[in-house]
């Protein structure tokens, strides 16, 4: 395909690596043939960098394939996924998933991404609900605005929350940043 249709989302091979675009634009001054400047994501890695290309230059389509997966267990080095549709099983391991597993629980819904039988990682949704096992006590008199307490999630994910959430209160987490949307 050429560079000219790197546009956000698509993926692509380019020196023997997998990239997602996230950002792309096309420039062109005078006489001079057209650049395509890209923002892309390296698959593999997880590291950003910034692609420029002439014009016309040909980079490799790559289709990944994005698999329902139900995640089952954490057996200390491992993350077991199963396959909804064929009941195969599949381990990660658990560094790949750190960021991941703080907002999962065992039976969870997630879309596994592969190209080529390679496992690139795991897409969870946007926002998640997960109960709250353990908060400060509340301040009596701490009435500022926005006034906050920290809190420990059933997935050990800690975080800062609104004052009137109670242990064992259902809550509304962004899994983006991991921080408190609102009340479930």
């Amino acid at each position: 395909m050429s560079a000219n249709d790197l546009k956000p989302g698509v993926t692509f091979i380019y020196d023997n690596n997998l990239f997602v675009v996230l950002e792309s634009s096309f420039s062109k001054t005078g006489r001079q043939q057209g650049k395509v400047s890209a923002k892309v994501k390296n698959l593999r890695t997880g590291a950003r960098v910034e692609l420029t290309f002439t014009g016309g230059e040909k980079v490799q389509k790559a289709l990944i394939e994005k698999v329902d997966m139900q995640y089952l267990y954490n057996d200390g080095e491992n993350c077991i996924l199963m396959n909804v549709d064929s009941y195969e099983q599949v381990e990660i391991p658990v560094k790949t998933l750190e960021w991941e597993l703080k907002f999962i629980n065992d039976g969870t819904m997630v879309k596994m991404s592969q190209f080529n039988n390679e496992l690139l990682g795991i897409t969870i949704p946007d926002k998640v609900e997960l109960i709250v096992s353990e908060t400060e006590p509340a301040v009596k008199g701490d009435t500022t605005s926005g006034a906050q307490k920290k809190a420990v999630l059933e997935t050990g994910h800690k975080l800062n929350v609104p004052l009137f959430i109670k242990d064992g209160e259902k809550i509304v987490v962004s899994t983006n940043d991991g921080k408190y949307v609102g009340r479930a």
